[in-house]
């Protein structure tokens, strides 16, 4: 395993609790959209064993040819070590990253994606959108619906409905408003479903869909092939 010590370039305050950390791209350094890694803060590695709180699985929310692995991260007044750590660091120090993979890159199949997020989690979806935008060719249209009770919706840069493009983007701000537009949406039946978020949201997202008819080859979730059956093995109420 390649561990790349990077320096931070720049940060950028998204919203009062959400920070883009852009890290320097190291040489040759590539990845699909909708990929994660590995992130690490100066002395994880120092003893025999990892220091695993001070590593972390992240997406990155920006797209290779910008030269810059964006990483979006939440960090509230009470947090973990690993962002009380991060919130401390400033332009020019040293993180290490490695261990990329990507579980959701943005499938061309001539059908309508459906992009369903929890806060930031909108950072996994934002380089999707960024290709899509940079290339349509064999995706009908994209919708992107997050809730995000804070109000201080992500990128608005990015997530703004633009009909020539066929990109919707939706945000809802409380948990009924947000079902019943995954009910909405599951009106399509051939579909393709993202769902991004804490593993209680992708159950409850999972479980809407399925309710509605959407089948479990429909639903894309960022996670290893081998944890996907915990998800979507869902069985139907008689």
């Amino acid at each position: 395993m390649q561990i790349y010590w990077t320096k931070i370039n720049k940060i950028i305050e998204e919203t009062p609790e959400v920070k883009t950390y852009m890290l320097e791209c190291p040489e040759g350094l590539t990845w699909e959209e909708g990929a994660h890694i590995h992130l690490a803060l100066e002395g994880f590695n120092a003893g025999e064993k990892p220091n695993r709180s001070l590593i972390r699985h992240m997406s990155i929310s920006t797209l290779p040819q910008s030269n810059s692995i964006g990483i979006t991260t939440r960090i509230k007044e009470q947090c973990s070590e690993f962002k009380s750590t991060l919130r401390n660091h400033k332009i020019g120090d040293e993180v290490a990253v490695f261990k990329i993979h990507s579980n959701v890159p943005l499938k061309r199949e001539d059908k309508n994606v459906y992009l369903l997020s929890s806060g930031v989690g909108l950072a996994t979806f934002r380089p999707l959108v960024l290709d899509y935008f940079d290339r349509a060719d064999n995706v009908n249209q994209i919708h992107s619906l997050n809730i995000d009770s804070s109000r201080d919706f992500l990128f608005p840069d990015v997530f703004e409905s633009t009909p020539d493009k066929k990109f919707t983007a939706q945000f809802v701000d409380n948990r009924k408003d947000y079902y019943e537009e995954v009910k909405n949406l599951a009106a399509d039946k051939d579909g393709l479903f993202y769902i991004v978020g804490s593993d209680e949201f992708l159950v409850q997202n999972i479980e809407v869909l399925r309710e509605q008819g959407i089948k479990p080859e429909q639903i894309m979730l960022d996670k290893r092939e081998g944890q996907l059956p915990e998800f979507l093995s869902f069985e139907l109420s008689i």
